[in-house]
């Protein structure tokens, strides 16, 4: 059964896509079947995955609405084992068409459900806003992958996700529990990136991943070419940064 995890953190710009995009290519260059679902209306993953999301016409919006099959919009990417749940600007349009339908809150489960025997891992990239698709995102879910940016409000609205995160344990999803936490946009020339994991680390009594993602310009640049960061320059920091956060999430895996 597909272990699946959600990035998510209500805070925008703080590599949320770069590490669904990412973390899924390094799972998948390591030999793990893959499903990526593009959740997030601004479609970045999609995009960041090579996929002209505009053209679209069956995406995560269509599926969630019942006018398509998960087998409809399901795209199978070049990259070795991995599959794409796209996502564009049509999603925006969710929430509201959602309302009034009964039990919207598992319409993605149950859909991700029928095909979870076929993937090692399903990486679902969330929108950065506590709404009814994250809500679908963490019903889905078996763990919540935090990324936090390095910078002074690194901890705004932490804890409105994490309470967020509980209620839906409490009401929705029983068995979702915290994957943990991994710092991005590390610059290591400023005092303030440390001080912010030392914060962070101090404050919050949740699992922290060992990987430090660098602020990198390879890694800011290869969205621009549709490529994950391992394919568009496989020796960069932040590739080789990705790649350790893939073998911690296998081994974390392992552990448990």
């Amino acid at each position: 059964m597909g272990r699946t995890i959600a990035i998510a953190n209500q805070k925008g710009g703080v590599g949320k896509s770069t590490t669904a995009i990412n973390l899924s290519a390094c799972l998948a260059e390591m030999g793990k079947k893959v499903l990526t679902v593009d959740l997030d209306p601004q479609g970045n993953t999609t995009s960041g995955l090579g996929i002209e999301k505009n053209e679209l016409k069956e995406t995560v919006y269509e599926l969630l609405l019942g006018e398509c099959s998960l087998e409809d919009c399901i795209i199978h990417l070049e990259y070795n084992g991995q599959d794409l749940l796209p996502s564009n600007v049509n999603l925006a349009g969710a929430e509201i068409e959602l309302i009034g339908i009964e039990n919207k809150e598992y319409i993605l489960k149950e859909n991700i459900d029928e095909v979870r025997g076929l993937y090692d891992f399903i990486i679902i990239d969330c929108p950065p806003s506590l709404n009814m698709l994250t809500i679908n995102a963490l019903t889905t879910a078996d763990t919540v992958l935090v990324p936090i940016q390095c910078e002074y409000y690194a901890l705004e609205g932490l804890a409105q996700l994490l309470h967020t995160i509980d209620l839906v344990q409490e009401r929705l999803n029983d068995k979702l529990k915290v994957e943990g936490v991994v710092f991005t946009m590390y610059d290591a020339r400023t005092n303030l990136s440390l001080q912010v994991v030392e914060n962070v680390k101090d404050n919050l009594n949740q699992k922290i991943y060992k990987t430090i993602i660098p602020r990198n310009v390879r890694l800011a640049e290869a969205p621009s070419y549709g490529l994950p960061i391992n394919l568009y320059d496989s020796r960069s920091a932040g590739a080789e940064s990705y790649r350790l956060l893939a073998e911690e999430v296998v081994n974390r895996e392992d552990e448990e």
